[in-house]
C-alpha cells in the first residue's frame, strides 16, 4: 500500500510539472501565432501532463519499492 501511494505521489507531482513544461515549450516555440495560448493550455493540460504522470507513476512505483529487510 506505501509503494502505491508513493507512486500516485510522483504522478501527481509528475503531471504538473510535465504540463507546465508542455505549456511554456509551446508558448515558447509554437509558430501558431491565431491561439498559442490555447494550443499550449490544451497541450499541457492533455498530452504532455498526462505522459508526465505515468512516467512518474513508473517511477515512484519502482523507487517506493520493497526496502533491505
Amino acid at each position: 500500500m506505501k509503494r502505491l501511494g508513493i507512486a500516485l505521489f510522483y504522478a501527481v507531482c509528475g503531471y504538473f510539472a510535465a504540463a507546465a513544461l508542455g505549456y511554456f515549450l509551446i508558448a515558447a516555440f509554437s509558430p501558431n501565432a491565431h491561439d498559442r495560448d490555447l494550443e499550449a493550455a490544451m497541450t499541457g493540460a492533455f498530452v504532455t501532463g498526462p505522459v508526465g504522470a505515468l512516467a512518474s507513476f513508473v517511477f515512484g512505483f519502482v523507487r517506493g519499492g520493497r526496502g533491505s529487510a
